[in-house]
């Protein structure tokens, strides 16, 4: 069985290949990209945990909570702020 945190450093390595220092970790570089999404992921999950159906699913429609939309949300962090 392959050890999770391996397949997870594979990745990291494919991903900062060729990049710089300021492609990584530098304002709108990959750092910044994968806390958006990771944020963002757990959002939508707490978003479908809450409602009891996941998204684009039709057991909401007319359900009278249903998802009607988004709208700009800001994450504060220790280290940065995160725009979803």
């Amino acid at each position: 069985m392959v050890d999770k945190l391996d397949e997870a450093d594979k990745l990291i390595d494919e991903l900062i290949e060729d990049k710089s220092p300021e492609e990584i970790v530098g304002e709108g570089g990959l750092l910044a990209a994968l806390t958006k999404r990771v944020y963002g992921h757990a959002l939508e999950g707490e978003m479908t945990h809450h409602l009891g159906y996941p998204l684009k699913s039709p057991l909401g429609k007319n359900s009278g909570n249903s998802r009607n939309g988004k709208t700009t949300k800001t994450v504060k962090t220790d280290t940065v702020d995160v725009s979803l």
